[in-house]
């Protein structure tokens, strides 16, 4: 099990609370605590130990965003096939998210996870994390967009494990979602890596033509 710097975290992780409790538009000083605290368990999560200890979590991960942005392009193309037949204009748009719950997978488990899960995935706070694991899915102008994009696995070298140990990761094939979490948003590695869950966002308008 990594080992976590305790004190320093729990101060921390205790003022972002604070701060997230007591003013949730308490942005600037909430940001700079949360890429401070990253920092920190990024800094004992990637090193090679601790990345053997956390590859089995890595992968499931990253296949879990895999089918979880497969089911949310598949009912995105659904939902706009009914939807247009009906209303020509419609414009849909798709997102994914990380599950609203603290994982119950994950090693340390305390009172006050649930609290300091939401202050890291507020919008306000992680502002990169707004359109959700990786950017939304705009149809119809996306309509032809091949999954492969969504996932990033339309170049090469279909890995993004920028900043994980390359050769215990260089066979993953990581998704570009999990690369936007993990270098992009709030979220250190340890953070989301044993969520299995997520949750799908779909909005709609209508594009109204004037001559």
């Amino acid at each position: 099990m990594i080992q976590y710097d305790e004190q320093t975290l729990q101060l921390i992780e205790e003022e972002i609370s604070y701060i997230y409790d007591s003013d949730a538009t308490g942005y600037p000083e909430g940001e700079y605590l949360l890429d401070l605290r990253k920092r920190i368990l990024n800094e004992q999560a990637c090193t090679r130990k601790a990345q053997e200890e956390l590859l089995p979590d890595i992968i499931a991960f990253n296949d879990a965003l895999h089918d979880a942005l497969k089911r949310m392009y598949d009912r995105a193309h659904e939902l706009y096939r009914q939807m247009s037949a009906i209303q020509p204009d419609i414009m849909l748009t798709a997102k994914c998210y990380l599950a609203y719950d603290y994982p119950a997978l994950h090693p340390y488990q305390k009172e006050d996870r649930q609290e300091l899960f939401n202050a890291i995935s507020d919008f306000g706070w992680n502002r990169q994390y707004a359109d959700g694991v990786t950017f939304s899915l705009v149809l119809p102008s996306d309509i032809d967009m091949p999954f492969d994009t969504i996932r990033g696995m339309d170049c090469t070298p279909f890995n993004w494990n920028e900043g994980l140990d390359p050769e215990l990761t260089k066979d993953l094939h990581i998704n570009r979602a999990f690369h936007n979490l993990f270098d992009h948003t709030k979220f250190a590695l340890t953070d989301f890596i044993f969520c299995r869950d997520f949750v799908f966002e779909y909005s709609t308008i209508i594009q109204e033509q004037t001559n």
